[in-house]
């Protein structure tokens, strides 16, 4: 390594001993991993910040049917054929047989 800057090679003479009292059998992150960890974590948060926002935009009121308020009075095809009509029970009932 002969382009090798002073700076490297005194930081290298004294990293590499402390690299010689890591246990090699465990292994762990490290910095870069906290650092990765972090910025997921802080994506998952101004997602979720975001997602309340809109959610909260979102109007849930239903505007009733115009058409179940009309039908609501007259028996549906299935309860004809049936005979039950649970609505009014002064109607005759279809003629059974």
């Amino acid at each position: 390594m002969p382009d090798m800057s002073a700076s490297v090679s005194l930081a290298l003479t004294n990293l590499v001993p402390l690299a010689k009292e890591v246990d090699e059998n465990k292994v762990t992150p490290g910095v870069l991993g906290f650092i990765v960890f972090a910025a997921m974590a802080l994506a998952v948060w101004w997602l979720m910040k975001s997602m309340s926002r809109h959610m909260n935009k979102v109007e849930f009121t239903e505007v009733p049917d115009p058409r179940a308020e009309s039908s609501a009075d007259e028996p549906t095809d299935a309860e004809a054929s049936t005979g039950s009509c649970s609505k009014s029970s002064d109607k005759t009932s279809p003629a059974k047989g």
